[in-house]
């Protein structure tokens, strides 16, 4: 009996086989720009693209109203930009969100420099500066070291942030809030020139 069950087990898997493919088969790959509601669903509790472009809309918003913008827009109409650099946000999170904070930068890095408000040193020339001043050879910005950055990178301002999060559970359900802040930071003085923040949830249940 034994050869005859082996050959039945066979059959089944054969059988089995092609309902497989027909079901990868079935799976279709989706173009945001064809679907715009590809975009729409969240996916996951960590931050997505509509999540940034809330945040940064609501921050880079108050950002341009604010005081020490319109001291830079002053000093521009009298061909003197101050020179400004995008340092890291600090993650004091639990969420692996690094790649979307770092999005995060490079589009408020985008805007000022596309704004021909201020001088923009770039992300390159931040880091031989952060390694020379921790003497590390991954270097990692730490706030309390800001004027000897801006001393070495001749740099005024920086633009930079932290995000803390709480995280609550029930037994069917997760809600994650974020707490996103922005601010500037006089190199010279370490003075906080502005901060704002914004607020992002997401939820699984």
């Amino acid at each position: 009996m034994r050869p005859h069950l082996s050959f039945f087990a066979l059959l089944a898997v054969a059988a089995a086989l092609p309902v497989g493919n027909l079901g990868c088969a079935s799976r279709e790959y989706v173009r945001g720009a064809d679907d715009p509601t590809v975009d729409a669903p969240a996916m996951s509790t960590s931050l997505d693209k509509d999540d940034i472009q809330r945040t940064l809309q609501t921050l880079l918003n108050q950002l341009r109203d604010s005081p020490v913008m319109t001291e830079w827009r002053t000093r521009a109409g009298q061909g003197d930009r101050q020179t400004v650099a995008i340092a890291p946000f600090f993650n004091e999170t639990t969420e692996h969100i690094d790649p979307q904070l770092d999005a995060m930068l490079s589009e408020t890095e985008t805007w000022l420099v596309n704004s021909g408000i201020a001088r923009v040193i770039s992300h390159e020339r931040q880091e031989d500066t952060i390694r020379q001043v921790e003497g590390a050879q991954r270097p990692i910005f730490d706030p309390r070291h800001i004027p000897q950055y801006g001393k070495q990178m001749g740099v005024k301002y920086f633009i930079t942030g932290k995000v803390g999060a709480s995280d609550e559970r029930t037994v069917d359900a997760r809600r994650v809030q974020y707490f996103i802040f922005m601010q500037v930071i006089d190199s010279e003085t370490s003075e906080i020139r502005w901060q704002q923040r914004a607020f992002v949830t997401k939820a699984v249940r």
